[in-house]
């Protein structure tokens, strides 16, 4: 695990970063770059994570409480290893896929799904800003790697999630995928078939009306 020196010479280097271009790595699918609106009217822009965002991704999780970082983790994790770092932020688009949503060029969210060998199946895991919950960013980004992992032949994505987890829970069941659980110490194993249905294609028009950002000059700084 990396000193207190250096998580902090790397969340120092955020702000330099976030005003800096991100270089993108080979096979970026830049398709998948779109800004979108929030519930609460704010702005943001959704990208696939780069190598260059281990400094912004460190910032991000230095600056979450105690409580979403247990529910994310499954333990009190204050401090991300450089080789979590590393893994979290080196994805091939295909197999593994991490989506990130920004504001004023600060990592908000994190969405990702890794393939689970030799399957159609991904497990996925997501965890938001405590200032950007309850904003319908957990579903966007599930609507958008649900879309993405399709084309790679992903058909089901696969979750555990702690019981006490409501939040994360009533996502999964809000976003509308036909859902199967089980249960089993204190943990939740989440299964959903994100194959677009008639139910799935209703809900997710409607909330991709209310994502669109309105033409005009004052939508507000997405700070991609």
């Amino acid at each position: 695990m990396p000193d207190a020196a250096d998580a902090t010479d790397a969340a120092d280097a955020t702000d330099a970063a976030a005003i800096a271009p991100v270089p993108r790595a080979p096979g970026y699918p830049a398709e998948l770059e779109r800004d979108v609106v929030t519930r609460t009217g704010q702005v943001v822009h959704v990208r696939p994570i780069r190598p260059a965002d281990a400094p912004r991704l460190v910032a991000f999780h230095s600056a979450l409480s105690p409580a979403s970082v247990y529910l994310r983790f499954f333990s009190y994790h204050p401090v991300l290893t450089a080789r979590e770092v590393e893994r979290f932020t080196q994805v091939d688009f295909v197999e593994r896929l991490a989506l990130v949503v920004e504001s004023a060029g600060r990592l908000v969210a994190i969405g990702r799904y890794d393939r689970l060998a030799g399957t159609d199946e991904a497990e996925v895991a997501f965890i938001v800003d405590d200032d950007y919950q309850q904003q319908g960013i957990g579903t966007l980004l599930a609507d958008d790697l649900a879309r993405a992992a399709r084309r790679q032949g992903v058909s089901e994505f696969v979750a555990d999630t702690l019981a006490e987890n409501s939040g994360m829970l009533e996502m999964f069941r809000r976003v509308g995928f036909p859902m199967t659980t089980s249960f089993q110490d204190g943990v939740v194993k989440v299964r959903l078939s994100i194959e677009p249905g008639p139910a799935y294609a209703e809900l997710l028009s409607a909330r991709e009306a209310a994502r669109r950002v309105p033409a005009g000059p004052d939508v507000g700084d997405a700070g991609c």
